[in-house]
């Protein structure tokens, strides 16, 4: 909010979350019915267009939004390149009440303004005034207007609002205080309700003004430049029309300088325009893709979650991955996606962090979770992640993690495949199975003496096995398979340690994917499931205790960081991208992948003196 809100800041139906939208749910049934069932005489195109018009403003927001975090994740053009937080993204959701707004405003002034029903679909004298009446009156009264809202008495109530977010993106072009915007809207309404007035107004003209506008808006707001220089050269006098991304961005960062709507001709005029405006402009378009030292690989989980991720849907990916029910309507958008990824995908940059002097990525493999499990599948997600790795390589970058990419023997070896089959590599591949065990057992509470572990055994499964073994903790397994798995690896002093049980009284279960809802449901009332998986295991019990897979609390000199990592909290990773963190911090010059474990304690260790930290419950032990 604003420093010292004024009145009306709050928008009408911000408690009603979600359900904001059944405000226009009365007014699109009305009118998709009136189209449909009504003689045809009386049938109104312009009315039934404005939902369709509202889903359009909905999706072009949202395509800005997308592509001004892929070039934030790549940081190549940027204008201001600082960390965003998590706060800027909280305060820019109702990003679409503006679209509501509007929506409500069109089915109002459709149906009581005389001559803004039945128009016709294009008329060029509309266009044409259209045109002059925003580069006239609206321009010249949004400049006067906008160096009115930065007087102390106006800014301090309404315009520090839009003002606290320096690093600017796409919608923060939108978030505004409620009286602040219908300010906005009586300004734009000059044009629209000039073209119905005189009888000039079409549905092609309405449908491009407002296209131009939220167009503009989020150009101005998107922090990466763009605009070509020899479109200026071309015509000159263009640079007092149109504004670029580098112009408005000074406005957010000197804050008395370049005040114009879109036009920056009243800033010439008037002699707000900032004098660093060129030399930022030609200094951002020479600015190359940064470079990592860290890259993290990661994949798509469920069909949905390619909206949880940071180019996704910003309220999303704010959060931790849970099942939403209003994502069911979304689902031919999504069955698209999944279909040009199933035939057709590249890896695509998604995320960029800062920390000390390690610039870190994370990239995408595009292919879902039940693709893993598709042997006919496993060649092309082989090849992808090889791809991965070898243009990383190419590009310099130090250590690349596999993350969910470690998926165990079957598929690549823990990651040893691609060393072997490349054994020039000078970059570190890290499938972190070492922090992951380490984090396991430093989860286990002090004076256990007994565990249960159970699940798909892997390399991880084996390290924690071995090591409880090592301290005189029984590991008692449910599975003769996982029995014989497990004793492989232990050595003869410890074999005692290992029994295969046939009870389930123990407190502490350590569990891996496999584990089923009869298994939870026999286990005693304040059990503690401990996963070492990378997947959570689906809950069953509330009488019982579920740690997080296994990762850790960040530094605060973590920057950059304002998505979550898939089902984590805010501010938490997984310890499979941290080991490629930490593996990068201390230097280290060999692999850490296929069949071998590091020293688990040294990992530990070295995790926390990098500022990482164990979670915790909200009793204060560790979580």
């Amino acid at each position: 909010m604003a420093s010292n809100p004024g009145i009306l800041s709050d928008w009408p139906w911000k408690h009603l979350g979600s359900f904001k939208y059944l405000i226009l749910a009365p007014w699109a049934v009305q009118s998709i019915y009136s189209f449909l069932f009504k003689e045809e005489s009386k049938r109104d195109l312009s009315n039934f267009f404005i939902l369709p018009l509202l889903l359009w403003r909905m999706l072009h927001n949202q395509i800005w939004i997308s592509i001004s975090r892929y070039q934030n994740a790549k940081g190549n053009n940027l204008l201001v390149d600082r960390s965003l937080q998590f706060e800027q993204v909280d305060r820019e959701q109702s990003w679409d009440d503006q679209i509501i707004l509007s929506g409500i405003l069109f089915y109002l002034v459709n149906t009581t303004v005389p001559g803004a029903s039945h128009l016709p679909i294009w008329r060029i004298d509309g266009v044409i005034l259209a045109i002059l009446l925003h580069a006239g009156p609206v321009e010249f009264l949004y400049y006067w207007l906008h160096r009115a809202l930065h007087h102390h008495y106006l800014y301090s109530r309404y315009h520090s609002h839009h003002h606290s977010s320096i690093i600017t993106e796409p919608i923060t072009s939108v978030t505004h205080p409620f009286s602040e915007l219908i300010i906005y809207y009586m300004l734009f309404s000059i044009t629209i309700m000039t073209l119905i007035l005189t009888g000039t107004a079409s549905s092609a003209s309405i449908v491009g003004y407002v296209t131009y506008v939220d167009f503009m808006n989020n150009m101005g707001h998107c922090n990466f430049e763009f605009i070509p220089k020899w479109l200026f050269s071309l015509f000159p006098p263009l640079k007092f029309l149109m504004y670029t991304p580098s112009f408005h961005s000074l406005h957010h960062t000197q804050f008395r300088t370049n005040y114009c709507l879109f036009m920056p001709l009243y800033d010439y005029i008037y002699g707000t325009m900032d004098k660093s405006s060129d030399t930022l402009y030609e200094i951002s378009l020479k600015k190359k893709e940064k470079v990592p030292h860290v890259v993290h690989l990661t994949r798509l989980t469920t069909l949905d979650s390619i909206y949880h991720l940071r180019l996704g849907l910003s309220s999303l990916a704010s959060s931790p991955h849970t099942s939403k029910w209003y994502m069911w309507l979304m689902w031919p958008l999504t069955l698209l996606s999944t279909m040009l990824t199933w035939i057709y995908g590249r890896t695509f940059v998604v995320e960029r962090n800062q920390f000390n002097m390690l610039t870190l990525q994370t990239w995408v493999i595009p292919k879902y979770s039940v693709q893993y499990f598709l042997r006919s599948h496993e060649n092309s997600i082989n090849d992808l992640i090889e791809q991965a790795i070898l243009e990383a390589e190419k590009k310099g970058v130090k250590v690349l993690s596999l993350g969910l990419l470690n998926h165990g023997e079957e598929l690549n070896g823990y990651g040893g495949v691609y060393v072997k089959r490349n054994p020039q590599l000078k970059i570190k591949v890290v499938d972190g199975s070492s922090l992951a065990a380490a984090i396991v057992l430093n989860s286990i509470p002090k004076g256990t003496t007994q565990v249960l572990l159970r699940g798909k055994i892997t390399k991880v499964a084996c390290a924690i096995a071995v090591d409880l073994c090592k301290q005189g903790i029984q590991v008692a397994t449910l599975q003769q398979d996982e029995y014989m798995k497990l004793s492989k690896s232990l050595e003869m002093s410890s074999e005692n340690s290992l029994i295969l049980s046939k009870s389930y009284s123990q407190k502490i279960w350590l569990v891996g994917d496999g584990l089923t809802e009869e298994e939870q449901l026999k286990v005693p009332k304040g059990t503690l499931f401990i996963p070492y998986s990378q997947f959570p295991p689906k809950k069953f019990r509330k009488d019982c205790l579920y740690h997080s897979t296994p990762a850790m609390l960040i530094p605060s000199s973590l920057e950059n960081v304002h998505s979550c990592e898939n089902w984590l909290p805010r501010r938490v990773m997984s310890a499979w991208r941290i080991a490629g963190i930490v593996h990068a911090l201390e230097g280290r010059n060999e692999h850490e992948c296929g069949y071998t474990i590091s020293n688990m304690e040294k990992v530990w260790q070295a995790s926390l003196q990098h500022g990482f930290q164990p979670l915790m419950f909200s009793n204060g032990s560790k979580y």
